[in-house]
């Protein structure tokens, strides 16, 4: 069986699955509790676990009141090399972290395969760990489910919500963006940079992402647009940088939390 092992283990994340769990559940416990009924969709961070995992449990703290509905995710994150257009497929049949295999839905994968931007890149997700470190939350927060995992460059909004909208057809479905926000910038540039975008995420407006406003704006933007059109809204849960969690002040990467919400359950 063709298994995506961790390219990543031990230096983003803990490697031994007893504490893994443990850093994992800590932040869950730590974030804000969730409201309502449970995002339909999250916008997290993909940087090492000590800087940006506290940022990223408070989105997946909005999957927990789905965890028993949930079968597939839809897992989209920033292609970390260069040169890569549309949406890289996987052709692994699992991808695995120390907490053991997720299952790669091979069925989901081909319905899209023909799709405008698709193509099937092992390569890049041999080492990219936009996808990797979203795993253990994922293991954490459900109780039985399939990824369907795209490496992300440049590629339209409609490219990107074509495949979206091909697979978000089931209730037990849920999409996850992988993304940074600004990099390397001083602490209050970074700060306005970045509540700058976290108000165009809100307002659901793709075409205000512009160079630099994330590294996994491509993503971003097709998420954007594939909810928009089925009405959902969205909030920002977390809005942080390396400044505040682990890092020095004078070069920050942004990182921010975004859940999507039916629409009724946010005016609720």
């Amino acid at each position: 069986m063709n298994v995506r092992t961790p390219a990543v283990a031990g230096r983003f994340y803990e490697a031994e699955p007893h504490r893994l769990r443990g850093d994992v559940r800590r932040m869950l416990d730590e974030a804000a509790p969730a409201g309502g009924g449970g995002a339909e969709a999250l916008i997290v961070p993909h940087a090492g676990y000590a800087y940006s995992a506290p940022v990223a449990a408070s989105g997946y703290a909005w999957l927990m009141p789905r965890a028993s509905e949930i079968r597939r995710v839809i897992l989209l994150g920033t292609c970390h090399t260069a040169g890569v257009e549309g949406l890289a497929a996987s052709g692994a049949a699992a991808f695995e972290t120390p907490l053991g295999a997720v299952p790669v839905d091979r069925e989901a994968v081909g319905r899209v395969a023909g799709l405008e931007g698709v193509s099937v890149r092992d390569d890049v997700h041999a080492r990219d760990h936009a996808l990797e470190v979203q795993l253990p939350f994922l293991q954490v927060v459900l109780d039985r489910f399939a990824i369907v995992p795209f490496l992300v460059g440049a590629a339209s909004p409609g490219e990107v919500a074509g495949v979206i909208d091909a697979l978000w057809d089931a209730p037990g479905t849920a999409v996850v963006v992988s993304s940074d926000l600004s990099h390397y910038h001083g602490y209050e540039e970074a700060r306005r940079m970045d509540e700058a975008t976290a108000r165009a995420i809100e307002a659901m407006d793709e075409s205000a992402l512009g160079p630099g406003s994330a590294c996994g704006r491509f993503a971003i933007a097709g998420l954007l647009r594939a909810a928009r059109e089925r009405g959902l809204a969205c909030r920002m849960v977390d809005l942080r940088s390396s400044g505040d969690t682990a890092g020095r002040r004078d070069r920050v990467v942004g990182y921010g939390a975004f859940v999507l919400l039916d629409d009724a359950e946010e005016e609720g």
